[in-house]
């Protein structure tokens, strides 16, 4: 079985905070550009931000990835 590849996407690009593209954390982390689409599509908290058109090819999705927040605690009983 394969190992993950969340955390170390979710770091890179928690550093970027102009996004990466797939191809960008491809080659940035030596990962096949189809297990880091794959692994974007299962992070929740990975969103495209926006897209760009290269001289070459189709449009290129920005990828970012969101802090997410600790869940609210839970209050105390009083009574």
């Amino acid at each position: 079985m394969s190992r993950s590849k969340h955390h170390e996407i979710r770091v890179l690009l928690r550093a970027m905070d102009d996004g990466m593209t797939a191809a960008q954390i491809s080659i940035t982390l030596n990962i096949a550009q189809d297990s880091v689409r794959q692994s974007l599509a299962n992070m929740p908290d990975a969103y495209i931000d926006r897209w760009v058109k290269f001289a070459r090819g189709p449009y290129s999705a920005v990828w970012c990835a969101v802090s997410v927040p600790e869940h609210c605690p839970r209050p105390a009983d009083d009574a």
